[in-house]
């Protein structure tokens, strides 16, 4: 896979806007301010493919991009407190509605900072995708801001955090020691190849 020629394509507000998926799906999902749009900049090698911002539960739609012939989802942030419950509900509904469509949806990442354990949030995101019965991964993100000690006290206790956590696959990441970047890219290829095969093929 290229993974310098991605680029945005759409965003969608509401879950009956999303079209019909035609390639395989990579998603990205976390809590607000977890680090999503800064993960999605990183493995394209890119400053602003996705924006950024300090300000948490910006980003409210589904924004997709496209890197050789695989689309890549972004899902907006879970568990900002401050939304309305009108915004909650849209929320719900636009996450929901894109998660239980027929998609060709390969995997979910799910985003988790790993400097805390993982909020109620998080832990109802794992066991809907457990539900689902849905292929995911778990990004530890903001891994270059734990020393040795507290790195290692936190990868102790995530086995007793996450449900089903030895059949989990866990990738540690940051976006400043470029840690993880490698092994996700090597995680969507695997799970990608084959309809990148065929493409080639046709």
């Amino acid at each position: 896979m290229n993974w310098n020629i991605a680029e945005f394509t759409a965003s969608y507000g509401t879950a009956k806007q999303i079209p019909a998926g035609k390639l395989p799906e990579i998603t990205f999902a976390g809590r607000s301010n977890v680090g999503k749009s800064t993960l999605i900049n990183k493995l394209f090698n890119r400053k602003n493919l996705a924006r950024v911002s300090s300000v948490p539960g910006k980003t409210i739609t589904v924004n997709f991009y496209r890197c050789d012939r695989v689309d890549f989802v972004d899902l907006p942030g879970y568990g900002y407190a401050k939304r309305s419950k009108s915004e909650l509900t849209r929320w719900q509904e636009l996450i929901n509605g894109y998660l239980q469509s027929d998609r060709d949806l390969r995997a979910v990442l799910l985003l988790i900072d790993m400097r805390h354990p993982p909020t109620a949030n998080d832990l109802q995101m794992v066991d809907f995708l457990i539900d689902l019965e849905m292929p995911f991964a778990v990004v530890l993100t903001k891994a270059d801001k734990l020393n040795k000690t507290e790195r290692a006290a936190r990868l102790a206790a995530l086995p007793d955090e996450l449900p089903q956590y030895e059949d989990l696959t866990v990738i540690p990441f940051s976006s400043v020691t470029g840690e993880g970047v490698e092994e996700l890219h090597t995680l969507i290829e695997e799970i990608t190849a084959d309809d990148g095969e065929k493409a080639h093929e046709e």
